[in-house]
């Protein structure tokens, strides 16, 4: 996100800048999505990979399928973790 100044942002400005431009926010962050230091609640979407060693080659090879098979599926308020071995999907929007 070095191209729109977000580089060294703090994650919960990037969250809210996704959010605000209806963005599915990507990003090998381990502690993105960690509840006790960004609460996620209504999102577009994030897919959180878990990938090593965090080459370009590396990435695109775990992304481009994942997002294949995903197709058309709703990523709003959910966070995926995705991993070689496969995807953890969690609901992150809040119970009422």
């Amino acid at each position: 996100m070095g191209e729109i100044e977000l580089d060294t942002a703090s994650d919960d400005v990037i969250l809210k800048r996704a959010i605000e431009e209806n963005r599915i926010l990507v990003t090998l962050d381990e502690h993105f999505g960690n509840w006790s230091i960004l609460p996620l609640a209504r999102h577009p979407g994030v897919l959180r990979l878990k990938v090593n060693p965090t080459t370009s080659t590396n990435v695109l090879a775990l992304l481009l399928p994942f997002l294949k098979k995903a197709g058309d599926r709703d990523f709003r308020n959910r966070l995926a973790i995705v991993r070689t071995t496969g995807v953890r999907w969690i609901n992150t929007e809040p119970l009422n």
